[in-house]
C-alpha cells in the first residue's frame, strides 16, 4: 500500500513538472496559469481534462478547408466590379482599423448597403418569417440555438412551406446548442425537403468531430442572396432566463454585403458536408441598396488569429471620443482589459452595458470580479434591469458600429465560430446610440462606493470564479 502511495506521489510530480514546461507553449499567460493551477492541485484529473480541452484543436482537414475558403473569398473579390468596393469615410485615426478588419476576415468593405436595426424580439422573428415566405429561390439559415418551442416551430413551419413550393432551404444548426431541434424538428424538416446539417458534431468516431466546447455560435440568414440577417438572436423563445426574457439586436441587410454573409454560410456548409454548391445561382448581381459601407469579419479557431478580439482592441486604442460596448458576458483577458482601461484613462468616454440578471451564475461571478479594475480607470458600468440583455454590439466615436454574435470573453474570442458586421456610417451609429441611451435610462450605474461595499464572502466567491476564466 505504501509502495502504491509513493508511486502515485512520484507520478503526480512528474505530471506537474512535465506540464509546467508544456502548458505555457503557444498560449496566453492567463490560460497557462488557470490550467497549471488545476494540474498542480489535481495532477491526474487535471491532465485528463487538459487532454480533452486544453488545446484549441480542429481536425487538420477543417483547417485546410478554412484556408481554401479564404483563398476563394480573396479571389472572388478581386473579380467583382471595383466600383462596389468602398473606402470607409473615416477620420485618420480609424482608417487603419478598417484595413485590419479586411486583413483579419478576408472581406473588403462594400458601399451601397441598407442596414435596418431590429431590437424588438418578436419583430425580428416576424420579419425573418415574412422574408422566408416571400423567398423565390433559396433560404440559408445558420443558428447556434434552434429550439423546438413556439418560436422555433414558427420558423420551421415557414421553411417547410417554402420548401414545398420549390424554394431550396438549407439549415445549419450547432450540434450542441441545437441538439433538441436536431432530434425533434430536423426529421420533419428533412421529410419536407429542407436540408438540415449539424455543425461541429461531437463524437469520437465522427470524421468532422470537434471538441464539444468548440461551437459554431453564429446567427445569420440569407434569403435569395439579396436579404441578410445577422446579430445576437437565436431561433428560440426569449425566456432563457426565468422572469427576465432575452433582449436582442438583429440587423436586416440588403446590398452587396449580403454576398459576404452568403460566403460565410457556404463555407460553413462546405466544412460540414464537403459539398460545393454551384455558386452562380446564389450570388445575384450586386447592386447598391443604401448608403452604408460595411463588411463582415468572421472569427473562430479555424483562423490563425483571434479576429474579433484583435479588431475590438484596435478600435479601443484608436478611439478618441466615445466607446459603448454592450455584451451579456464580460470575461476579458489581460490584453483586452488593458486596452479598455487605456481608453478610459486617456479621456475617452467609455461605457460598458451589461445585464443585471444572469443565465449563467458561475460566469456572472467571474464577470463581476473585473468590475473594480475598469471602474477605477473611469469606465462607466450600466447594469440593465428590464431583461436579460443578450445583445452584442459596439460603437466607436461617431464613425464605426459592430453588431454580431461575439461576446467579450475568451470563449467567443478563441473557441467559438462567430461573426461580426462592421458598419462605417454615422447614421447607423446614431441609431445605435439612441438604443444605447435607452439602455442607460433603464440601468443602474455602478459606482466605486457601492461596488466596494459588497460583502466579503461575495468578493471571495467572485475572485475565485475569476481563476477559471479560461474555461468560461
Amino acid at each position: 500500500m505504501v509502495k502504491k502511495g509513493v508511486l502515485y506521489l512520484l507520478s503526480a510530480w512528474i505530471v506537474r513538472v512535465v506540464m509546467l514546461v508544456y502548458v505555457p507553449q503557444k498560449r496566453s499567460t492567463a490560460a497557462s496559469r488557470t490550467w497549471l493551477l488545476l494540474i498542480f492541485l489535481l495532477p491526474w484529473p487535471g491532465l485528463f481534462l487538459y487532454a480533452l480541452f486544453g488545446r484549441i484543436r480542429l481536425p487538420k482537414h477543417r483547417l485546410a478547408q478554412q484556408q481554401r475558403a479564404s483563398r476563394m473569398i480573396r479571389l472572388a473579390q478581386a473579380q467583382v466590379a471595383r466600383s462596389l468596393l468602398a473606402a470607409p469615410d473615416l477620420p485618420p485615426n480609424l482608417l487603419p482599423v478598417a484595413d485590419l478588419a479586411t486583413r483579419l476576415g478576408d472581406f473588403e468593405p462594400f458601399g451601397g448597403n441598407s442596414v435596418e436595426l431590429l431590437p424588438e424580439y418578436q419583430g425580428s422573428i416576424d420579419r425573418l418569417i415574412a422574408d422566408v415566405e416571400a423567398a423565390r429561390h433559396h433560404v440559408h439559415l445558420l443558428s447556434y440555438i434552434f429550439e423546438p418551442d413556439a418560436t422555433g416551430s414558427q420558423v420551421a413551419a415557414a421553411l417547410i412551406k417554402a420548401a414545398k413550393r420549390g424554394v431550396t432551404c438549407r439549415v445549419l444548426l450547432d450540434a450542441v446548442g441545437s441538439r433538441r431541434a436536431l432530434r425533434r424538428l430536423a426529421p420533419r424538416l428533412r421529410a419536407a425537403g429542407v436540408e438540415v446539417h449539424a455543425a461541429l458534431p461531437v463524437g469520437f468516431f465522427r470524421r468532422n468531430a470537434a471538441r464539444f466546447d468548440l461551437r459554431n455560435h453564429r446567427k445569420l440568414a440569407v434569403v435569395d442572396g439579396r436579404i441578410g440577417y445577422a446579430g445576437s438572436q437565436n431561433i428560440a423563445d426569449p425566456a432563457f432566463v426565468k422572469n427576465y426574457p432575452n433582449e436582442e439586436l438583429v440587423v436586416r441587410l440588403t446590398g452587396p454585403v449580403v454576398a459576404q454573409l452568403q460566403s460565410v454560410f457556404l463555407a460553413d456548409h462546405y466544412f460540414e458536408t464537403g459539398a460545393r454548391i454551384p455558386e452562380k445561382e446564389l450570388f445575384p448581381a450586386l447592386t447598391g441598396k443604401g448608403t452604408s459601407t460595411a463588411h463582415v469579419v468572421p472569427s473562430g479557431p479555424g483562423y490563425a488569429r483571434e479576429n474579433a478580439e484583435e479588431l475590438i482592441i484596435a478600435l479601443l486604442y484608436a478611439a478618441r471620443e466615445r466607446v459603448v460596448i454592450t455584451t451579456p458576458y464580460f470575461v476579458p483577458d489581460d490584453v483586452f482589459l488593458q486596452a479598455l482601461r487605456s481608453a478610459a484613462l486617456r479621456g475617452v468616454d467609455v461605457h460598458l452595458v451589461l445585464s443585471l440578471h444572469a443565465n449563467q451564475t458561475f460566469t456572472q461571478f467571474a464577470q463581476r470580479a473585473y468590475y473594480g479594475a475598469v471602474i477605477d480607470a473611469g469606465v462607466k458600468i450600466h447594469l440593465y434591469r428590464p431583461h436579460f440583455l443578450h445583445a452584442k454590439h459596439l460603437t466607436v466615436d461617431n464613425a464605426v458600429a459592430l453588431v454580431g454574435s461575439t461576446n467579450i470573453d475568451i470563449r467567443s474570442f478563441a473557441l467559438n465560430a462567430e461573426i461580426m458586421l462592421v458598419i462605417y456610417d454615422p447614421e447607423v451609429v446614431a441609431s445605435l446610440r439612441t438604443l444605447q441611451e435607452k439602455y442607460f435610462a433603464d440601468s443602474d450605474v455602478l459606482t466605486p462606493e457601492n461596488w466596494e461595499g459588497r460583502p466579503l464572502l461575495l468578493k471571495v466567491a467572485q475572485n475565485t470564479a475569476r481563476l477559471a476564466d479560461s474555461f468560461l
